[in-house]
């Protein structure tokens, strides 16, 4: 065959294809260029999902009769003043936005540049583009696009519901109102407003608006990130462990501005929740990066929803690090939603969203039931503090007894009960605390895991060795990392084809039941793949020892060990929730309580 140089029309059609994917595209690429232009306030409006009518207006700088003709060639831009495709400092750059629109649509742009006397109107018919005309307009930019694709009818086949493609111009606006703060956002479809976000100002512009968006719950329920390591700066706020959700949906990233989709910026958030969150849920975050242009190439992608970075474990590093130690700054909090479930859940006929059980799957008891089940005075038992994997009080003394503590001495209260020897009920200042036990111990033992084995994991003897037997693939995958679980206090040995003899075991699990413990590592080291080092998975072996090394539900408790283990969950990191990332505790205000007996 020849060859030949393909029409103007069908090469803008095959930009089209990269560039405008759906009504959702089209919005982005309309919105960005708002953005460039400067505007502080950008309205949106949307007809048929977005395939009859969309229609972006904003008060940017606007363009002459001469810009206007040029803005609709290919490969006309205003953003590359340079000519440096390295040197990116614009959300759109490539050109191709309008005449790729213009080209599966009917499309008219009219634009009154600051200070002209008058604007100007240029008509696009599925590429046939028009002379331009005067008009009327204030100073801005005001496009309308119809009939989205029916210049390439093909591709309207592939398109979903109203519905689902009327969610995606939707999601699309918000995420960029999420990084443009201190410009205004509206959208609206033929028969209402949809949302509404002003222009915020000051410094904390960036958390109204997340919180305009993402909801009010958010923004109370999450920890403020800001970090910068070598001229990359991360900021924004990242949800506590306990307010999370079944998808990732809930997780906004941006680069420079740009939103985008990123396998780094996703694995990097799951090493940061690693050991705080169940492996099927997930967090809800939004991080904004700024990296120097030339450190960052986001010419990768036809859309520019993927980003690459010079220097991809800088950027991980400090993501990591960064949300990790806010949230171990965070300390006990967990989040607020947490008890709205709870108050749910107690009133007549509530159904609460808890998480599934813990490792007891005790089932919940309803109000009369747990009244009978009720405490007052702690029955005495072993202290925990005489067990090395005990409460040693950090920080603050244990006290002798709820009695003798004020209650509102301390954030988690003072112990005033237990319920199905399973749950502490504290009293605070202005409200109840509910603790899990369990929960709550593996949680203080996972810490003091993972902060002994900067120093050495110390080892106890056992004064009679114990056989654990199991198949000998299972054998064979614990002796294999033998020395390496060594490191974490636990040696064992071959016991014959189909067992293991433990000798010693970290001291601080104190007694702990060997069988189970040494069943489930080898379980664990069953997912592991066998070039992965087990030192770079301690925390998920930690997590297993930790569960075995804590008091089990069922455990009678003095008011001293309950209060012991309050005081020490007020000043150990994460401990508003377990390795699991089900909630620790909640808390009942007595407001919440007073409105659960119509008091309020």
């Amino acid at each position: 065959m020849t060859i030949r140089r393909l029409p103007e029309g069908t090469v803008n059609r095959i930009a089209a294809g990269e560039v405008v994917e759906r009504p959702a595209s089209v919005v982005k690429e309309l919105v960005e260029n708002a953005i460039d232009a400067g505007a502080t306030q950008i309205n949106v409006a949307m007809a048929g999902a977005g395939r009859d009518q969309i229609i972006i207006t904003d008060n940017g700088k606007g363009m002459t009769r001469d810009d206007l003709v040029l803005a609709v060639e290919r490969h006309a831009t205003s953003k590359l003043p340079e000519d440096d495709l390295v040197w990116i400092a614009h959300l759109g750059f490539r050109g191709e936005a309008l005449p790729s629109i213009g080209s599966v649509s009917r499309m008219t742009i009219t634009s009154r540049a600051r200070g002209a006397d008058a604007a100007w109107r240029l008509h696009i018919d599925a590429g046939r583009v028009d002379d331009p005309q005067p008009d009327s307009l204030p100073e801005g930019t005001r496009i309308e696009v119809r009939d989205l694709f029916f210049a390439t009818p093909a591709r309207l086949k592939f398109l979903k519901t109203d519905r689902s493609e009327a969610s995606a111009i939707t999601e699309t606006t918000k995420r960029l109102a999420m990084a443009n703060p201190t410009v205004g956002f509206s959208l609206r479809d033929a028969s209402r407003a949809i949302f509404g976000y002003p222009a915020a100002g000051g410094p904390d512009a960036a958390r109204d608006r997340l919180a305009a968006i993402m909801g009010r719950d958010f923004v109370d329920n999450s920890v403020a990130v800001a970090a910068e390591r070598d001229g990359v700066e991360l900021t924004g706020f990242a949800g506590l462990p306990t307010m999370n959700r079944g998808n990732a949906q809930a997780q906004y990233l941006f680069v420079n501005g740009r939103p985008v989709r990123d396998r780094l910026f996703t694995g990097a958030i799951r090493g940061a929740y690693q050991d705080l969150m169940a492996r099927h849920r997930h967090p809800v975050v939004a991080l904004f990066l700024s990296v120097p242009p030339e450190a960052v190439d986001v010419n990768v992608h036809p859309a520019k929803a993927e980003v690459r970075f010079r220097d991809e474990q800088l950027v991980r590093g400090l993501i990591v690090s960064t949300v990790r130690r806010a949230l171990a700054a965070a300390g006990h909090r967990a989040s607020s939603t947490v008890a709205a479930e709870a108050t749910a859940a107690f009133r007549p006929g509530g159904q609460g969203a808890f998480y599934g059980g813990g490792s007891e799957g005790r089932p919940r008891t309803g109000l009369a039931e747990a009244a009978n089940a009720f405490q007052h005075q702690a029955p005495t038992g072993m202290p925990l503090s005489d067990d090395p994997a005990g409460f040693a009080p950090a920080a603050r003394p244990a006290e002798t007894g709820a009695v003798d503590v004020p209650a509102t001495s301390y954030p988690l209260g003072a112990a005033v009960g237990q319920l199905h020897e399973t749950y502490i009920v504290a009293q605070t200042a202005d409200g109840l605390i509910v603790v899990d036990q369990h929960a709550a111990h593996e949680r203080l033992v996972y810490e003091r895991m993972k902060k002994a084995l900067q120093g050495g994991v110390a080892r106890q003897g056992m004064l009679i060795p114990e056989v654990v037997e199991m198949d000998e693939a299972a054998v064979g995958r614990l002796l294999d990392r033998a020395d390496e679980l060594a490191e974490l206090g636990l040696v064992i040995d071959q016991f014959g084809g189909g067992a293991v003899v433990v000798r010693e075991q970290p001291a601080l699990l104190g007694e702990v039941d060997i069988q189970g413990l040494v069943r489930d590592l080898a379980d664990d080291l069953a997912e592991l793949d066998d070039t992965t080092a087990l030192t770079e998975r301690l925390n998920d072996v930690c997590s297993t020892m930790a569960c075995h090394g804590s008091v089990r539900a069922g455990r009678r408790m003095t008011a001293a060990e309950m209060n012991a283990l309050l005081r020490e969950m007020e000043v150990t990191p994460n401990s508003g929730q377990c390795n699991h990332g089900r909630p620790t505790y909640v808390e009942l205000q007595l407001p919440d309580i007073e409105r659960l007996f119509g008091r309020r």
